[in-house]
């Protein structure tokens, strides 16, 4: 009777714990899923933020498909009616169809409203003030957003693009210095001797094909910039890092279809989370091995030689890296961030210009006259490179049009204040690139037409305030390799005007579409002539 009753009571502890553990889950999820969110939505209602209601798991996710369904219905013209120099010039108002629930709810609410992105509570603005003081923000309490290093996790870890706090303070203070102009100017040559291999497949199509040849620019260029960086940073070559680049391409394809801040999505074990999981497994597998390789053959210091050194620095200092974290990650992680920055938005931005030169064969012709001028019949270097002011102008253009990246995205770590408004922790504050590249009261009545000419007086001067133009982000934390990029750029377009001219096939399909970076849906299709 003893043994039946103990075995009762028992029974009845058991069970009061896993009702309590319930009743406690329970409680943390609706703390999540509706206190929290439905407490930050009261404090910035009464500030005079508004902004659509959101669903309990999925926030306004239906709501911005919704939205862009309905915009995609509508024709969506690709040229301007009005013909100049008899041609039909492109239309560059994509920005207002592939974000269209920006561009809704910006009329709707005011030019900063709120938004939910699953349980992410976004506070989204366009005013080039409050934009203008998130700029000059250096505290730490203001960082990348947690869904970077958690739902993108596979791609970007906690690299330097989305840690925070002294992790990212202590990287920052290794890689930044590899990408300071002092620094650029000396990767030049390597830059040019890539450029090199691809003009000379190029020349040896065009002469098969009797001189004029079809291309599909972006593959080449994604080919080149990553032979580029991976030269310039890990003292290797684009062959021997192929694997990583396509794999990575494949991992970016995947991730852009699976949705932010839906809880617990991302740990579901569905087709698309099993592909990315195998993927990350993959990428991590073979970056080790390659820097394993590395490490034991040269004692070269490029940057790949200095994430080591700081990965073993940690290892023999004793100082904690993050949770989760390990000497293997850190590596893994940073040279992943490195790996598809530094290759992906160059090419990208690169296929966007060459595209735009196509269309606009009038600063096409301007831009191969500045650049045979400056450099003859010789290959560019950095003192050319410095000269070529149009070449400058019409890639800054190109950033203003096309920036590669869509977003500007911070998180409140702590509680804090812009612009009078007190934003409370874990809201994201999201700034659309595209949206204010082309706001009229900023960049004038011609804000969606190609005008390089804007530049022509800098940066500076393009605009009413220069804190709108942000292609590499803002403040503290733009992007560490735009030195690079833009010495980059300069080489690559600058060798392909001296040696081709080129122009839009008529297979081409102008259609901007979003998938993590602005990129053509259809490819960029060019015919090339040699000079």
């Amino acid at each position: 009777m003893e043994a039946e009753q103990l075995l009762m009571f028992s029974a009845k502890i058991i069970l009061s714990l896993v009702l309590g553990g319930f009743l406690v889950f329970f409680a943390h999820l609706s703390n999540i899923l509706i206190l929290h969110r439905r407490k930050v939505r009261s404090k910035l209602q009464s500030q005079g933020i508004k902004g659509p209601s959101p669903s309990l798991l999925y926030g306004n996710l239906p709501d911005i498909k919704k939205i862009q369904l309905q915009k995609q219905k509508q024709p969506r013209p690709e040229t301007n009616n009005q013909e100049i120099e008899g041609r039909k010039p492109l239309l560059h108002t994509w920005p207002s169809r592939v974000f269209s629930h920006i561009k809704q709810w910006e009329i709707e609410y005011g030019s900063t409203f709120m938004y939910s992105a699953g349980i992410i509570q976004t506070i989204c603005t366009t005013d080039v003030e409050m934009v203008k003081e998130i700029s000059l923000c250096t505290t730490l309490n203001l960082g990348k957003p947690s869904y970077l290093s958690k739902d993108r996790g596979p791609l970007l870890g906690q690299g330097i693009f989305s840690s925070n706090g002294t992790y990212w303070a202590h990287q920052r203070k290794i890689i930044a210095p590899e990408f300071y102009l002092n620094k650029v100017k000396e990767m030049v040559k390597l830059m040019v001797e890539s450029t090199s291999k691809m003009i000379e497949s190029w020349d040896e199509k065009t002469r098969i094909s009797e001189g004029k040849l079809e291309v599909k620019v972006e593959g080449d260029l994604k080919s080149l910039s990553a032979d580029i960086i991976s030269r310039v940073c890990f003292g290797s070559n684009y062959a021997e890092g192929e694997q990583i680049f396509l794999k990575l391409q494949t991992l970016q394809r995947v991730m852009s279809k699976v949705p932010i801040g839906v809880p617990g999505l991302r740990h579901i074990p569905n087709k698309h989370n099993r592909e990315i999981w195998r993927l990350e497994k993959e990428i991590k597998a073979m970056i080790l091995k390659i820097v394993r390789a590395r490490s034991n053959a040269t004692c070269e210091k490029n940057l790949l030689q200095l994430i080591l050194d700081a990965a073993k620095s940690y290892e023999e200092s004793g100082d904690k890296l993050p949770a989760g974290i390990t000497p293997d990650t850190f590596i893994a992680d940073n040279c992943k961030n490195i790996y598809f920055a530094g290759h992906e938005t160059v090419a990208l931005t690169a296929s966007w210009c060459l595209m735009l030169l196509a269309a606009y064969p009038e600063w096409q012709a301007r831009a191969r006259a500045e650049v045979l001028d400056v450099c003859g019949n010789e290959l560019p270097n950095n003192d050319m490179l410095k000269r070529m002011k149009v070449l400058t102008m019409i890639i800054h253009e190109t950033l203003r049009l096309y920036p590669p990246v869509a977003f500007v995205v911070r998180e409140a770590l702590q509680d804090i204040s812009f612009k009078d408004i007190e934003i409370p922790k874990e809201t994201n504050i999201q700034i659309s690139i595209p949206i204010l590249h082309q706001q009229q009261e900023l960049w004038g009545p011609d804000t969606d037409q190609f005008n390089p000419e804007r530049f022509a007086k800098g940066i500076a001067k393009a605009c009413k305030v220069p804190n709108a133009y942000i292609p590499f982000g803002i403040g503290s934390r733009t992007c560490a390799g735009q030195n690079l990029a833009m010495i980059e750029l300069k080489v690559i377009v600058s060798m392909i005007l001296s040696r081709f001219t080129f122009s839009l096939s008529p297979g081409y399909q102008h259609s901007p579409v979003f998938r993590l970076v602005i990129e053509p849906e259809y490819g960029v299709n060019l015919y090339l002539q040699k000079i």
